[in-house]
């Protein structure tokens, strides 16, 4: 799973076009629609199935895996591990800062501290059955509808970058990304040599912008998680916009496709990462990359209101 060159940015290593168009991450060039893989742990029960979802996703171009050793208790990274061979030329990213927790009112809790995230890291290598894993991104819990951080979970983000660091060093990992930061949070941390950030961001839910605007102007890319909003009860959805309907309805579109083409056409440092466990929804993200809007249509959803988003759960 270790990523290489590839002849051309258009297409990826086996020559399929990269759906939204190509974007840098991590010191290569990827699809700007990748696969969110949390959603893969439906699929426990049929791991062929699993198996399959991860290789039609190749097969339409997705070239940028995300996934986590939390989702499913290692059961995706494995599922990952199997799909994806070196000829593939994948870029699998991952992420460090909680740990599964069934019996909990959420399924994570928190796992911040530098001993944790190394032996998250670990864990990652584990399961994903690989040496080196391309980029690992260290989600905080500043910010963002989820987790916070209480008692020994609060630690101090140059702690948390220190041993980053120190992975990248040791080649375990090659890039650093954070989620859930705030803005000063990735100002501390540009030094460190930031990578990518993924924080919830959507057309209805823009609290970040500021963030948005840094990390294009550092080069650092935009990887939103919860693009389509309304994840945790209260949340504004993307998909219920008068707006987002009725630019659906003119281009022959779906409502979550026409959201997902949004945040593309809304910054050129985008690059989505949409989950699902359905091969016939992973077509139709897949294919939001090619939606393109007219001048009135991107005017009317850029002038959706933005609802907040930081809804602390836990």
């Amino acid at each position: 799973m270790t990523p290489s060159s590839t002849p051309s940015p258009e297409v990826t290593a086996s020559g399929v076009p990269r759906p939204g168009g190509s974007g840098p991450l991590a010191g290569r060039i990827v699809s700007r629609v990748g696969y969110g893989a949390m959603q893969l742990e439906r699929l426990r029960g049929d791991r062929g199935a699993a198996l399959a979802l991860v290789r039609r996703a190749l097969e339409l171009g997705v070239d940028h895996l995300d996934t986590a050793q939390f989702y499913g208790d290692g059961f995706v990274n494995e599922v990952i591990g199997e799909a994806v061979r070196d000829q593939d030329d994948v870029l699998v990213a991952s992420k460090v800062g909680a740990t599964p927790d069934t019996g909990g009112p959420l399924p994570l809790r928190p796992a911040q501290r530098p001993d944790e995230l190394r032996a998250g890291v670990e864990d990652n290598l584990a399961s994903l059955g690989t040496d080196r894993i391309p980029l690992v991104n260290l989600r905080r819990l500043d910010t963002g509808p989820g987790l916070r951080a209480e008692g020994d979970q609060v630690v101090d983000l140059d702690d948390q970058l220190d041993v980053m660091i120190a992975l990248r060093k040791e080649g375990k990992i090659g890039a650093i990304g954070l989620s859930s930061v705030t803005l000063d949070g990735l100002r501390r941390a540009i030094p460190a040599g930031i990578t990518c950030v993924q924080n919830a961001y959507s057309v209805v839910a823009r609290d970040d912008e500021d963030l948005l605007d840094l990390c294009r102007s550092e080069g650092i890319a935009w990887v939103p998680y919860f693009p389509l909003g309304g994840a945790f009860p209260g949340l504004p959805k993307a998909t219920e916009e008068p707006a987002v309907l009725d630019a659906a309805r003119s281009l022959g579109a779906t409502p979550s496709q026409v959201a997902l083409a949004w945040l593309l056409r809304h910054a050129p440092n985008v690059l989505l990462i949409p989950g699902t466990a359905d091969a016939d929804h992973l077509r139709a993200n897949v294919a939001a990359g090619a939606i393109t809007f007219d001048e009135e249509t991107l005017a009317a959803l850029d002038a959706i209101p933005s609802r907040s988003a930081d809804v602390p759960l836990g």
